[in-house]
């Protein structure tokens, strides 16, 4: 029996792991209103002078657009087959064992990122450019920013693809599209919600001359790709997004596990402070907040197409990367 839409989310809300995310988030904003004591200590210039209360609220504000986004994403694909995309992953040891190693050389390239960067003069990289949506105080060096890029692209993209494209299908991977019209209908209405959201949000774009954007837009969109955008999309969407549905045997929990993943894969952000105790732990704890709602969108949007890249250029390489960083790209680069 096939339940419908209202009796779906029902059962998905009495999931266990929806319940025990729903626990830990407001554990989690709990103790983040218990340790910041009316300031956070994040260098977010985009959001200074913001309220302290909005600043915490904030991520739970994303949470309500992100559940948004997912309703108008279940109503444009209502009609599609189901994607069975736990069959696209071998069997649940093989994925077992594939899944904890990637996921263990993944951190490896985190770390990596953390010395590689120090060790040419920049901030530790991570899987967002410093200063990437919040802006910062000291914007990244040209230098930086190339190498930022190619060292995500290299670690986070180019290694895993060639070691499962060798053995995997494109179809396998969640890169081959089962309804191009489709996917092209869902990638343009999330780009445009989503870009009519940040728009009204961090409106700095339109402060940037024409010749600014003529020349940002492209390089914004050019080193997010190659920096952010297709590490997100293969590490995660393409290869182990297959296993943990094949792992977890539930849509929701891997919706869940896979924005964890994403979040985790952000662990040290441009905006973190690592100056006392309670810093740390406010920065580690701010991470999975920020990035736990876009990271479980990525995986519904994933779950329901069966194509990685419905994500990646709907809801990744334009907004926010070029909507929101365009300037923080045109001010690192010293485009006048």
């Amino acid at each position: 029996m096939t339940l419908g839409p209202t009796n779906r989310l029902r059962a998905t809300i009495l999931e266990r792991s929806v319940q025990a995310t729903i626990a830990l988030w407001i554990a989690v904003t709990g103790v983040v209103l218990v340790l910041a004591r009316g300031s956070l200590p994040f260098d977010r210039p985009a959001l200074r002078g913001k309220p302290f209360a909005l600043q915490v609220i904030f991520p739970s504000l994303g949470l309500i657009e992100v559940f948004a986004l997912m309703g108008i994403v279940y109503w444009l694909t209502r009609h599609r087959a189901p994607i069975a995309l736990a069959a696209r992953a071998p069997g649940r040891e093989k994925a077992a064992r594939e899944t904890i190693l990637l996921l263990v050389y993944a951190f490896i390239g985190q770390i990596g990122g953390w010395v590689v960067g120090p060790s040419l003069g920049y901030r530790a990289f991570s899987f967002h450019l410093a200063g990437t949506l919040v802006g910062i105080s000291k914007p990244p060096l040209p230098g930086e920013v190339a190498t930022w890029s190619a060292y995500n692209f290299v670690v986070f993209a180019i290694v895993p693809w060639l070691w499962f494209r060798s053995r995997y299908s494109a179809e396998q991977l969640n890169l081959r599209s089962s309804d191009r019209l489709n996917d092209l209908t869902v990638i343009v209405i999330v780009a445009v919600v989503e870009s009519l959201v940040e728009l009204g949000s961090f409106p700095s774009l339109f402060d940037l001359s024409v010749r600014q954007m003529l020349l940002g837009v492209p390089l914004a969109f050019g080193f997010y790709f190659v920096g952010t955008v297709l590490p997100t999309m293969i590490l995660i969407y393409a290869i182990l997004l297959p296993r943990y549905a094949r792992l977890c045997d539930s849509f929701a929990t891997t919706v869940i596990v896979g924005g964890l993943t994403y979040a985790a894969m952000h662990l040290v952000e441009g905006w973190s402070t690592f100056a006392s105790p309670r810093n740390a732990v406010l920065s580690l704890l701010f991470v999975p907040m920020t990035y736990l709602g876009p990271g479980m969108f990525k995986s519904f949007v994933t779950l329901r197409t069966g194509n990685a890249w419905v994500h990646a250029i709907g809801y990744h390489a334009i907004a926010p990367h070029v909507i929101v960083d365009t300037p923080l790209i045109v001010h690192a680069l010293g485009i006048q």
